[in-house]
């Protein structure tokens, strides 16, 4: 994750980003009315420099089999889920498995699937950036987090469905975790059937 997306940039809209104004609107993208704007947003949006990147939502079932989800904070204190840019030819689902891995220090990962793609828009360095985040499901079954330091996270947790929502910052993440939350209670399900594995390889 680039840290500077969460400084003290703006949206297209001249927000600020992570306001609370701007957090408010589904998925981050900002609409803003012709009369308005003017038109200057829709030009800037078509000028908007896409960026494409992948992350995880991590989940680990306590004893009784409730899952516990893993958020990670970063240096300005916004709870969110492990993600990053891709690298040259990666695939989102390898550079998840890569993210998550490299911000959180867990290894033995078993993806189950995707969960969906965010999008928001950003100003970095004067560009106005579109940045795509495409979020895999992932469960961990052992080993204790250990955040990314150097990179700016500065640390990791597992929480309840309930307690997780309240502490994400970003709404569309917690959207995310909406949809995570219910892939997860879908692969109890199907465990508890008879002659059914259940849960994907790694």
């Amino acid at each position: 994750m680039r840290s500077a997306e969460l400084q003290g940039e703006v949206d297209p809209a001249g927000r600020p980003f992570g306001s609370t104004l701007a957090r408010s609107i589904p998925h981050s993208t900002f609409h803003i009315p012709h009369s308005v704007s003017g038109g200057n947003v829709k030009r800037r949006q078509r000028r908007a420099q896409r960026e494409t990147s992948a992350g995880g939502v991590v989940f680990r079932r306590t004893p009784d089999g409730e899952p516990r989800f893993l958020l990670i904070r970063d240096a300005y204190r916004n709870w969110g889920f492990p993600k990053g840019h891709l690298e040259v030819a990666e695939p989102p689902a390898v550079a998840a498995r890569r993210e998550v891995g490299e911000e959180t220090g867990l290894d033995n990962l078993v993806l189950h699937g995707p969960i969906r793609v965010i999008d928001w828009y950003f100003r970095f360095r004067g560009k106005t950036i579109h940045k795509y985040c495409h979020f895999f499901l992932f469960e961990s079954k052992h080993g204790d987090p250990v955040p990314q330091t150097d990179e700016g996270i500065t640390d990791c947790a597992w929480h309840p469905a309930d307690a997780a929502r309240r502490t994400i910052s970003y709404d569309n993440a917690r959207e995310v975790l909406e949809q995570a939350t219910a892939m997860v209670q879908a692969l109890a399900h199907v465990a508890d059937q008879p002659g059914q594995g259940g849960g994907a390889t790694g």
